[in-house]
């Protein structure tokens, strides 16, 4: 899943559940599920932080914009748009720390990283996790029941 997608759903989830550390405890193990499914990605096997970093502040603002405007209009209270912020890091949090553990190796990373791969269940870089509007559909419809659950 695209990170706007996870920041959509964390928002929703903070939005509908008043104690963070349920916040916390739900977004982490959603994420992996959702990775389970299938999803376009738009890195390929070069691709390095330095290259791509435009695509990815491109797809965190995209979710963070969309988040933000709604808080606006819906006049969500500073405390909702608190929790709303600690569901999207939460929820985009096993994406941070896979690309900590690309750059740097971090060992104590290692475990996790290995983890959320094997929560994909399609293997990197194939047609099933290419940038295709087929493989976004579920990105698509996430992204959208998120948006409803933080309409009403």
């Amino acid at each position: 899943m695209i990170l706007a997608t996870h920041a959509l759903i964390g928002a929703a989830l903070g939005k509908n559940i008043s104690n963070p550390w349920i916040i916390a405890v739900v977004a982490v193990p959603l994420h992996f599920l959702m990775d389970h499914l299938r999803h376009g990605e738009y890195l390929n096997r070069n691709s390095k932080v330095r290259h791509t970093w435009w695509k990815t502040a491109l797809d965190l603002a995209g979710g963070i914009i969309i988040v933000s405007i709604l808080a606006h209009y819906m006049h969500f209270s500073a405390a909702t748009v608190k929790l709303m912020s600690v569901g999207m890091f939460f929820s985009m949090l096993p994406d941070l720390t896979t690309v900590l553990y690309w750059e740097f190796r971090w060992t104590i990373l290692r475990e996790i990283h290995d983890f959320h791969a094997w929560c994909h269940r399609y293997p990197p870089f194939s047609k099933e996790r290419q940038w295709t509007l087929r493989n976004g559909v579920n990105d698509i419809i996430f992204s959208v029941i998120a948006i409803v659950l933080l309409l009403f």
